[in-house]
């Protein structure tokens, strides 16, 4: 609990110092618009009322005479005028803006000419707008100004030009400016402090309480809650937190059900194949107890039908054991298909011999039917021959005495079909839907109560292991077809 309590604290304070960084910038961004603003506007008001300054000195005096400046006059109604207002600064201009004269505080004066385009746009809008020109006090840099064109006989012959924001007030405007920065800043500054607190208390309150919501519902997930899901449309980081987790559940989910069927399922396998080998057990036991016991009271025959009696029931156990290994490793993925081409009609023709002799024990017609010249097919050459094997022993397993087997290879289009049909009890159409897998074969089948065993469900995983499907048409009483195709050997395929 502390760790969440420190990991909670750092959460809080890394939200509130983005935001009281966040707004330090903000608002040293609002001084400085604001100070540019006050300054532009200050300028613009002082332009506003000393903007008929240079108007004023040439309609008193005639600052020109033959092109040439009259000091004599005009220097004393300069310094009147700097007197009113110091920051004032005059100069007289010829037509082109070449300074002629000028009174300035200092006398220094660093640029010889002034722009007289904005000279000229500030007499044509008569002041009305703000205008900046240059300073010739401080070169590069603009300040407000008021001109007026100066006529002799009728022609323009220079222009008076004031600049209105002198050096002075300018170092005057940088300490206020100065001023302004530090109470602003100071204020902005503790401002800043209270908003981003005040923010941050509200953003991590909702973080936290939306995580507090998905920390709850994982919790009950975790307690055994597994229809838990977190609800809501949250978007961003915890939006994808949400839908990860939501999905990560029924993935869960869908896999402890897997697990639980699987787990039934292999309960069942373990019960069903107890049952089958209980059975052949019970006969061996049975017999060879009976032998012990009779021993020297049976006739020779009697011996020899219990001593049949007890190694049909071995050989039962036998196969039974060595397909319920079979059927392991193959569920385990312990065996892997070494394809080869090979010809089928060939692997045929011997299993009808290895059959052939048993069949006709049981007065079973056996029979084979192939087309000539086969083109080869390409599967494992062993695990074939167990599936072939499987299906002949399910078929003369379940075929009375009198009935038939027939084996039938044909070619197809695209493979070469094996159909292994027969005349035996059937299977109903309910029980062929489960016939292939060992897990949910019952009691109830007409098979399983006859030693049906795993041979099906073997015949399912090794054509599985060929991606080749098997198929079934059965009917009770009338017999059984069981069908599937191997691909034909191609050179360019393998």
């Amino acid at each position: 609990m502390p760790i969440k309590r420190i990991g909670g604290n750092l959460l809080f304070w890394k939200i509130s110092a983005v935001f009281t960084l966040l707004l330090i910038i903000l608002g040293v961004v609002y001084i400085g618009i604001a100070s540019q603003v006050s300054r532009q506007y200050f300028n613009q008001i002082n332009q506003q009322l000393y903007g008929d300054v240079a108007s004023n000195l040439v309609g008193i005096t005639k600052p020109l005479k033959n092109g040439l400046p009259d000091t004599t006059v005009t220097h004393d109604i300069m310094h009147s005028i700097m007197v009113i207002n110091p920051s004032v600064e005059v100069y007289l201009l010829d037509t082109s803006g070449e300074i002629i004269d000028y009174v300035v505080p200092g006398k220094t004066v660093k640029a010889q000419r002034v722009n007289v385009d904005k000279v000229k746009k500030f007499i044509d809008e008569k002041g009305n707008g703000y205008i900046t020109g240059d300073n010739p006090r401080t070169p590069g840099e603009e300040s407000i100004f008021s001109a007026a064109p100066i006529y002799e006989n009728g022609q323009l012959a220079g222009y008076a030009y004031a600049v209105l924001a002198s050096e002075k007030e300018r170092q005057i405007l940088a300490m206020s400016s100065n001023n302004l920065f530090f109470s602003l800043g100071s204020r902005m500054f503790i401002a800043t402090l209270i908003i981003a607190f005040i923010i941050g208390v509200i953003t991590f309150f909702l973080i936290t309480d939306s995580v507090r919501k998905i920390a709850s519902v994982v919790s009950r997930f975790k307690s055994g809650d597994h229809h838990a899901r977190i609800d809501g449309n949250i978007k961003g980081t915890l939006g994808l937190l949400t839908s990860s987790f939501n999905e990560m559940a029924d993935t869960i989910v869908e896999n402890i059900h897997k697990i639980t069927e699987t787990d039934r399922l292999r309960q069942e396998l373990i019960a069903n194949v107890s049952h089958d080998l209980r059975t052949p057990l019970s006969i061996l036991q049975g017999y060879v107890e009976t032998l012990v016991i009779k021993r020297g009271d049976l006739t020779a025959a009697e011996e020899d039908r219990y001593l049949k009696t007890i190694m049909d029931s071995s050989k039962k156990l036998s196969t039974l054991v060595e397909q319920l290994f079979q059927y392991s490793k193959l569920e385990a993925n312990q065996i892997q298909p070494n394809k080869e081409a090979f010809l089928l009609d060939e692997l045929a023709s011997d299993m009808q011999v290895k059959y052939e002799l048993l069949a006709r024990e049981k007065d079973i017609d056996l029979q084979l039917v192939q087309p000539g010249h086969l083109p080869p097919v390409f599967a494992d050459l062993a695990l074939t021959e167990r599936v072939l094997q499987n299906l002949l022993d399910n078929a003369l397993k379940f075929t009375p005495p009198g009935g038939e087997i027939r084996l039938q290879l044909q070619q197809k289009s695209s493979g070469i079909e094996v159909v292994i049909a027969d005349t035996g009890i059937g299977i109903s159409n309910e029980d062929q839907v489960y016939i292939f897998d060992r897990h949910k074969q019952t009691a109830d089948f007409t098979y399983t109560t006859k030693g049906m065993g795993l041979g099906l469900a073997i015949v399912k995983k090794i054509l599985d292991l060929h991606n080749v499907n098997i198929h079934v048409q059965s009917t009770l009483g009338r017999g059984s077809v069981f069908w599937f195709e191997l691909p034909v050997f191609s050179p360019l395929v393998t």
